[in-house]
């Protein structure tokens, strides 16, 4: 944080009192950013399917340094109890433009889910934040399109659409 914002470090454990606490901050303020630019995103498709795809590219593509930040980030929320807390909150944030995708496809008749819609939301998620360590570790590659297929395979399946 400090190079990218170009304050001494020192000065910034002043602002916000601890490292966590400058963690809690600087991943609001992302979450709260790569929220809006999710609907953002899916508010250009009316197809719900299509929607989905859109979420689907950017998460996979999410940075490398995002990557890096969140695993510091969650590495910590597991010794602590407070940072646990926000980071439940962050993950329901993220969560909810997929959440809204879902539904809509639902309720639309375009998709009919095998599973419940938080259960779909919640693996699709966890399968895209499976590739924190194999990329901040530079295991593979995030322009790898295999990986995107067989996300967007098992979601079509799930989902009940010939995609």
């Amino acid at each position: 944080m400090s190079a990218a914002s170009g304050v001494a470090v020192s000065t910034l454990q002043g602002y916000f009192g601890s490292r966590e606490d400058m963690l809690v901050e600087a991943l609001r303020g992302a979450t709260s950013s790569e929220v809006s630019a999710l609907y953002d995103l899916a508010g250009g498709f009316d197809d719900p399917w299509q929607q989905l795809v859109a979420l689907v590219d950017r998460g996979l593509s999410t940075p490398v340094s995002t990557w890096r930040m969140l695993m510091e980030f969650w590495t910590a929320a597991a010794h602590d109890a407070e940072l646990r807390a926000h980071a439940a909150v962050l993950a329901r944030q993220y969560r909810e433009p997929f959440l809204e995708a879902v539904r809509r496809g639902v309720d639309a008749g375009s998709f009919s889910s095998r599973f419940e819609v938080a259960a779909v939301v919640d693996v699709l998620v966890a399968t895209m934040d499976g590739l924190v360590y194999p990329l901040v570790l530079n295991h593979r590659s995030s322009a790898d399109l295999e990986y995107r297929d067989v996300v967007l395979a098992q979601l079509a399946f799930t989902l009940g659409i010939d995609a």
